[in-house]
C-alpha cells in the first residue's frame, strides 16, 4: 500500500467519494500533487490535504497526465492561490491551460447544461507556469525522481508519471478506470483523440519500467500493473468492437448509442453492485465513450483525398 510520502486524495467528486483521486507526492522540497481534479472539487481536494497535515502552500508542482478537466482542471486555480506552482504538462496540451478557451468549447459541446456544474470555473494557467514535456524527461520534483512517458491512446497530449521511489506509474486515463474492490477495468474512450494502436503502444511504453503499482486517476493505487493492464487492453478492444458492430446497424447515432451504453451498463452490473456500477459511469460515462470510439472507427474507414 501507498505510505505517507504517497497518498490517494480522493476529491470527493460532486460528493462522490472513489470516483477521482489526486495523488500525493510527498518530497524533501515540498509535495507535488498529480491530475488535481477539476475546480469543482478543489474544496473536497483542499480537506483530503488537510487530513495529511498539508495544504496548497507547501504544494510546489501539479503533474497533469493530460489537460481533460476531470484531471487537470483545478491547476490554474491552484496556481491562482498559490503562484509558485510549476504545471507539468505534455507540450500538445500547455497552450490550452494557459488559454482553454477551446477546451472549454468542446468540452461544452460534449456536457452541454452540466458543463458548470460538473466543472466549475476553469481559470488559465500563466504561461511563466506552465512547463511543457515531450516524453522521455527524468525531473526532480519536490525531492524526487520522476520519469515521464509519452502515452497518447487516450488523449495525444497524454503523459505518465513514474515515481522512482515508490515504483509507481501515475498512468491517468491510459489505464482506464477501476473502482472499489471490484477487479474490473473501464476504458475512458471520449472523444476526440481515441486511438487504439497508439493506446496498445503505450501500455507497452508503461510496463518497459517494471512498476510496481499503478495510480489510477479513476480511482486509487494498484498493485498488479500487469495483470490490469492486460486486463484493459482485452477491453478496449471489446468496447471498441462493440462499438464497431453498433454502426453497422440501422438506426440513429443516439440509438446506437443507447444500445451501447446499455450493454456497457448491464456488464458492469453483472460484475457489482449497483452503487460501484454507477460510480463507474459517473468517472467514465458510456455514452461517451460510444462517441469517441465511433469516431475512431469512422476516421479509419475515411477514404484518402487523392495527392
Amino acid at each position: 500500500m501507498p505510505g505517507d510520502d504517497l497518498v490517494v486524495a480522493d476529491v470527493d467528486f460532486l460528493g462522490h467519494p472513489g470516483v477521482i483521486a489526486a495523488g500525493l507526492l510527498v518530497g524533501s522540497e515540498g509535495v507535488a500533487l498529480v491530475d488535481p481534479g477539476p475546480p469543482s472539487s478543489l474544496p473536497g481536494l483542499k480537506a483530503a490535504l488537510a487530513r495529511e497535515g498539508v495544504s496548497l502552500r507547501d504544494v510546489v508542482a501539479v503533474l497533469a497526465t493530460h489537460i481533460h478537466l476531470d484531471h487537470a482542471g483545478a491547476s490554474g486555480a491552484i496556481v491562482r492561490e498559490n503562484p509558485r506552482v510549476q504545471v507539468y504538462v505534455h507540450e500538445r496540451g500547455a497552450a490550452h491551460l494557459v488559454d482553454p478557451s477551446r477546451l472549454l468549447a468542446s468540452a461544452r459541446r460534449l456536457y452541454g447544461e452540466s458543463m458548470d456544474r460538473l466543472w466549475g470555473e476553469i481559470v488559465p494557467v500563466p504561461a511563466a507556469n506552465a512547463r511543457s514535456l515531450k516524453g522521455g524527461e527524468q525531473l526532480n520534483i519536490a525531492g524526487r525522481e520522476v520519469r515521464v512517458a509519452y502515452t497518447p491512446g487516450h488523449a495525444w497530449h497524454h503523459v505518465t508519471y513514474f515515481d522512482v521511489a515508490t515504483g509507481t506509474a501515475f498512468v491517468g486515463d491510459t489505464g482506464g478506470a477501476r473502482i472499489g474492490p471490484s477487479r474490473y477495468v473501464m476504458p475512458t474512450t471520449p472523444p476526440p483523440d481515441i486511438d487504439l494502436d497508439a493506446w496498445d503502444a503505450s501500455i507497452d511504453r508503461i510496463l518497459a519500467w517494471h512498476p510496481c503499482a499503478l495510480f489510477l486517476t479513476h480511482f486509487g493505487w494498484f498493485p498488479d500493473p500487469n495483470a490490469h493492464l492486460r486486463d484493459l487492453a482485452n477491453r478496449l478492444r471489446e468496447l471498441a468492437g462493440l462499438a464497431q458492430a453498433s454502426l453497422e446497424q440501422p438506426g440513429s447515432d443516439e440509438e446506437r448509442m443507447a444500445q451501447f451504453a446499455q450493454a456497457v451498463g448491464r456488464d458492469l452490473r453483472a460484475h457489482m453492485p449497483e452503487e460501484e456500477a454507477a460510480r463507474y459511469e459517473l468517472a467514465v460515462p458510456p455514452d461517451h465513450c460510444w462517441l469517441g470510439l465511433a469516431r475512431y472507427w469512422r476516421r479509419k474507414s475515411e477514404v484518402p483525398s487523392p495527392a
